[in-house]
């Protein structure tokens, strides 16, 4: 018999070419089993015509399916179900049960609960989407990306595809780091003394466990990166945040029993403060006075657009002491989870041991494709491309927040992509920012990047990566409407 083309439908959502879609829609009714062997499928044309496609789109995905053996052709009988199609699994389905466990005894520690709030994954579906982080499909160089990809899918890399490296990395990815990648920073380091990381929560992660034990004492700014805070406190070191100034974390300020100072001073994160020079050696000498390590979060001077980025703590370390975390996620987009840590020789081999142990290494896929785009020079012209952009966009923004009365609370001196803001006492952000997004606009409270119980409810993130430049105007005429409304009905309750 023949399927009737009623039940053949395109999801609105549905992601990827037509034709896959088509394909995949396919071999989903097959797999699931409501398209049984030997059954025909409607004609191409049919089909087409009830999709509103293309008839050459149908063909084309009927064929893939052809050589998947998933349909077989009769000449011209048409397209059918092939007898070889895989089968739908067989089972019988496990009658209801209740869970006996008892998880609250169960569970030997808990990682949930932590303060890391989520971005909207429909971020992109708002006018005004004044988000932190998130990759901007206009700048991004989509097509060298995909020409990358597949030159990294191919034969001659077919080794560095499918090889399980277990504690190793891409000798190539490695080695334009080590010699074009850490001296923009002025740091010198050996292919040993790098290792490739999951992103740079990742690095924070690895860098916690191998350096930190319930006994030990670990300092980082407040505010601070909430993820960072929830890797600690999972950790069960004992934690001490340090309020940050405007120019980042104040060296005399940090407790004398401190083991690891965490630490962002090219861009605080998220006050986005450069630290000074001089500030930059007295962090290096107090940390040497109490014999503590440093971690370098380097997450952003690649947006260092106003002036050229400070040198890193890690350039002025003569000691060893600093562990430089650095990213391609902020510069790339954040979904390639793509970092890495330079450090001491037996720091980076304790590092690698554990990444080996917890997940073995990278996709070398990735790492293969990274390198390719990195050294055919399509990331420093990507990054040319994003610091006009956000040069411009970061203009706007000040014209508009100072013409619009708003404040800002703290600002790099180098460039960034966001500003940190301040909202009016008894403005609660969080409350403004649930009321903003009914008007098509996003912003990020800033609550959660404070330490402690009583946090302050009246700051708030906003990031300039992901909008253009012709939509903030309006965008913050929104913002400061609502605030001034919130301002009017009294004091917001925290």
């Amino acid at each position: 018999m023949t399927l009737p083309v009623e039940t053949f439908f395109l999801q609105p959502d549905g992601q990827g070419t037509l034709q896959s879609q088509i394909q995949q829609m396919i071999a989903q009714g097959i797999l699931s089993g409501r398209f049984q062997k030997g059954e025909k499928l409607p004609s191409t044309r049919k089909l087409a015509t009830h999709l509103g496609v293309s008839r050459i789109t149908v063909t084309i995905a009927y064929t893939e399916l052809l050589a998947n053996d998933y349909l077989t052709s009769r000449g011209r009988s048409g397209y059918f179900v092939s007898d070889n199609a895989p089968a739908p699994p067989a089972f019988t389905p496990p009658p209801e049960s209740t869970d006996a466990v008892d998880w609250t005894r169960a569970l030997g520690q808990r990682f949930s609960g932590g303060v890391t709030p989520s971005k909207p994954q429909d971020w992109a579906s708002y006018r005004h989407p004044f988000v932190y982080g998130q990759a901007d499909r206009t700048l991004f160089d989509h097509a060298n990306w995909r020409l990358c990809a597949l030159q990294a899918l191919g034969q001659r890399d077919f080794t560095s595809m499918t090889s399980d490296y277990y504690d190793q990395d891409d000798p190539q990815l490695i080695e334009f780091i080590a010699r074009h990648t850490l001296p923009r920073r002025g740091i010198n380091a050996a292919p040993e003394q790098i290792l490739i990381t999951l992103g740079a929560q990742n690095a924070l992660w690895l860098t916690a466990q191998v350096l930190l034990t319930q006994r030990r004492r670990a300092a980082l700014e407040d505010p601070c990166y909430h993820a960072l805070r929830d890797i600690l406190i999972q950790s069960r070191c004992h934690v001490t945040p340090v309020r940050v100034d405007q120019y980042g974390l104040p060296p005399e300020a940090v407790p004398p029993d401190t083991d690891v100072i965490f630490t962002t001073p090219s861009h605080q994160c998220p006050t986005n403060a450069t630290m000074p020079l001089d500030r930059r050696r007295a962090l290096l000498e107090r940390a040497r006075e109490m014999d503590a390590l440093i971690v370098e979060d380097d997450y952003e001077f690649e947006t260092s657009f106003l002036r050229a980025p400070s040198p890193a703590l890690k350039s002025l370390d003569t000691d060893g002491r600093v562990i430089y975390v650095g990213s391609f996620s902020k510069s790339l987009f954040p979904g390639l989870r793509l970092g890495y840590l330079v450090g001491s020789e037996p720091f980076i081999r304790e590092v690698r041991a554990l990444r080996a142990s917890v997940l073995r290494h990278p996709p070398g896929h990735i790492q293969r494709t990274a390198s390719y785009f990195l050294s055919l020079g399509h990331y420093d012209a990507l990054i040319r491309r994003m610091s006009t952009a956000l040069h411009e966009r970061r203009a706007t923004m000040e014209d508009c927040i100072r013409g619009l009365g708003l404040e800002i609370a703290g600002q790099g001196a180098h460039g960034g992509s966001s500003f940190w803001m301040r909202a009016p006492e008894g403005v609660n952000t969080s409350e403004l920012a649930e009321r903003l997004k009914s008007r098509d606009v996003l912003i990020e409270p800033g609550h959660s990047f404070f330490g402690g119980d009583e946090q302050p409810v009246n700051f708030y993130r906003l990031g300039y990566s992901s909008i253009p430049a012709s939509r903030i105007p309006a965008g913050l005429k929104l913002l400061a409407h609502e605030i001034n409304q919130m301002r009017r009905l009294g004091p917001i309750s925290a």
